[in-house]
């Protein structure tokens, strides 16, 4: 397997500009990076940039906080696919999760999957807000809300993806739903570690590096 297949090329901050953009899809399309993940307001740009090449829009939803309510999720959903995505990576509402509100999460991650419907829906549980116990349950709730991929961070609380949390994430998901891994992978050495621990994508803004080896 090429390894640039495996990534989300990305690109979320809040300072991005379109020439930044541009090069993120100029490198997706010269490393054969699976997508590019960018903020909504980019995803019709982004599209236009990549048309004729295999790859794909990734867009997030409820991001960073998933403080959002859920008919806020869906409608982000609804625009974003509008637009041209192809993939949505949506924010659970940890307060819900850390609260034991376990209900309130389903809804909530269901409410997007129907939205997105037809689509590969990625549900970010954000591991460095919560114990073990919650990341498993997170990854629970994702499942039974037939999630495609459980995915680990958002990579704007401090902490990021770890081989050990996306090991257990893979043992906390059926083999119908993946994982991803993401936040502060730098190096192959990085992306190394979290395909051999479970993940069958990687979200990156380093991709560039990670296939040259840098």
């Amino acid at each position: 397997m090429n390894p640039a297949k495996l990534i989300d090329h990305t690109l979320l901050k809040p300072n991005a500009t379109r020439a930044d953009i541009h090069r993120l899809c100029e490198e997706a399309r010269q490393y054969g990076f699976f997508s590019v993940c960018i903020n909504p307001v980019w995803v019709s740009y982004a599209k236009e940039l990549l048309k004729g090449s295999d790859v794909k829009v990734c867009t997030v939803i409820g991001f960073p906080l998933g403080a959002n309510t859920t008919a806020v999720k869906v409608y982000e959903t609804q625009d974003a696919l509008k637009n041209g995505a192809d993939e949505v990576d949506m924010v659970i509402n940890i307060g819900a999760l850390k609260a034991q509100d376990y209900d309130t999460v389903l809804q909530d991650i269901q409410a997007v999957r129907q939205a997105s419907l037809g689509h590969v829906l990625k549900v970010i549980i954000e591991t460095s807000q919560l114990t073990d116990e919650e990341k498993v349950k997170a990854c629970e709730i994702s499942a039974q809300a037939k999630a495609d991929f459980v995915k680990t961070s958002t990579g704007f609380t401090g902490g990021g993806a770890t081989a050990p949390d996306v090991a257990l994430m893979r043992k906390s998901v059926p083999p119908s739903v993946q994982v991803k891994a993401s936040g502060g992978v730098r190096t192959r050495a990085d992306f190394d570690a979290m395909v051999a621990a479970g993940a069958t994508r990687i979200g990156a803004s380093s991709g560039v590096k990670i296939i040259e080896g840098k």
